[in-house]
């Protein structure tokens, strides 16, 4: 189940899948429709001579002029998804590039317009006329023109699709609901057993306590994600205790740890192998099973906005209260401790996402750049606020105290205006008592 999952995001994420079974789709239709056009089917057709009472050569002439004509909106048709990409990756960030080539929606329209050219020419070679002995599937030849008359609003349908996916509200959003869908996979509301992310500091290294083998990497590149169940099943059948070295999003080196093994002797070729294969590693993360990848999306997109050379604060106000929406629901959910056991036993020790390290990876990068900006800093301690409203869990609300602190910080350092002073005052004191009381939610 897991390689399925694993290759079915990959096809997902690829270009290609969708329009090739949209493709192959328009062969079966075609085939089907031409097969339908019997003795019996003409003489029904028949009834309608101005719909389906076309010859020969005015059949084929308006089939060669739409398999033309979709070859040639294939052409524009990429030419727009180019200059969309090109225009993307330069105004905003280029790992949001990948969102749209998962667009099903984009994957769907190349599709269509191959789908048409592929069946005009499938229904072009059957039509014959003259000595030939004539033939005219009038219903697939009818059905053809339908298609094209589609093709048309599909055309103007994806014209307004690629100007408003551009729209810099629109790409935090996409990406956003990305991530909360990730997070909600990832730490679903009642998570199971065991000692919580507060408690997981106070249990002991048990590094020091056993003979631990390193498995290295077999190649180079990040995690993109990690069959738990495997390397559940490997810790019981080896009767061991498997220490991921690293997590989904990390960047692992080929023959350096990957994972550690407490075994008193080296592991076999076997285990080492199966080890290995629970780890998905490429060149690029991806976010079915890394959230903070949603989240370093918005970020550079953030970060791209509050570059001296542009200087976009809306857009970054917007990835702030984006950012904010994806910590919150991190907030309201029980993140599972590090070590998993089984029966009792201690198993598998794993490299995962905190909510102290979500809220850095959030904030850091642009408080860093929020220099005397007052409106980013104010938006970034509304958020702040949000958030303590909504966990009650010690060392969150000692991360967001963290936060507020250097907040305050750098506004004492690069706030000289007494009215924008009092701005941030007004923010840092409304924060501090939401982190003094108790969680209203």
């Amino acid at each position: 189940m897991y390689q399925f999952k694993n290759l079915w995001a990959k096809l997902r994420s690829s270009f290609w899948f969708m329009p090739s079974l949209i493709v192959a789709a328009s062969i079966l239709l075609a085939a089907v429709l031409i097969e339908a056009g019997s003795a019996e089917t003409d003489d029904w057709l028949a009834r309608w001579p101005r719909l389906f009472g076309a010859g020969a050569e005015g059949a084929r002439g308006m089939m060669s002029t739409i398999a033309g004509s979709m070859m040639t909106v294939v052409g524009v048709t990429f030419s727009m998804i180019l200059v969309a990409l090109a225009q993307a990756s330069s105004q905003y960030t280029s790992r949001i590039l990948r969102n749209f080539t998962r667009s099903r929606f984009t994957q769907a329209v190349l599709g269509i317009f191959a789908g048409i050219f592929t069946y005009c020419l499938i229904v072009l070679r059957t039509i014959r006329g003259g000595d030939e002995g004539a033939f005219v599937p009038a219903l697939a030849v009818f059905f053809g023109f339908v298609l094209a008359l589609g093709g048309i609003g599909t055309l103007v349908f994806f014209i307004h699709h690629i100007a408003s996916s551009l729209q810099a509200s629109r790409i935090i959003a996409s990406v956003a609901q990305e991530t909360i869908a990730a997070i909600d996979r990832l730490f679903p509301e009642n998570l199971g057993q065991g000692p919580d992310e507060d408690a997981g500091h106070l249990m002991l290294n048990p590094r020091a306590e056993r003979n631990w083998r390193a498995v290295a990497a077999h190649k180079s590149g990040y995690i993109q994600s990690v069959n738990n169940e495997a390397i559940l099943r490997l810790a019981r059948d080896k009767q061991t205790i498997v220490w991921m070295e690293h997590g989904v999003g990390e960047f692992v080196v080929e023959n350096t740890t990957l994972a550690l093994l407490a075994l008193e002797d080296p592991p076999d070729q076997e285990t080492i192998a199966a080890l290995q294969a629970t780890f998905s590693i490429d060149s690029q993360r991806m976010m079915e099973q890394d959230a903070a990848f949603g989240i370093r999306q918005i970020v550079d997109v953030a970060l791209r906005a509050l570059s001296p050379g542009i200087s976009d604060i809306t857009t970054a106000v917007m990835c702030v209260d984006y950012l904010t929406a994806i910590l919150a629901r991190v907030a309201t959910r029980q993140i599972p401790s590090s070590r998993r056991y089984e029966e009792g036993e201690l198993r598998v020790i794993t490299q995962g996402p905190s909510f102290e390290s979500l809220l850095a990876e959030s904030f850091d990068q642009i408080r860093s750049l929020a220099k005397g900006d007052v409106v980013i800093m104010s938006r970034m301690l509304n958020a702040l606020n949000v958030l303590a409203a909504l966990t009650a869990s010690p060392s969150r609300r000692r991360a967001l105290r963290e936060q507020l602190q250097w907040i305050g910080e750098l506004a004492e350092r690069t706030v000289e205006s007494a009215h924008d002073r009092a701005t941030i005052d007004r923010c840092l004191a409304r924060t501090r008592e939401t982190l003094a009381a108790e969680p209203a939610l």
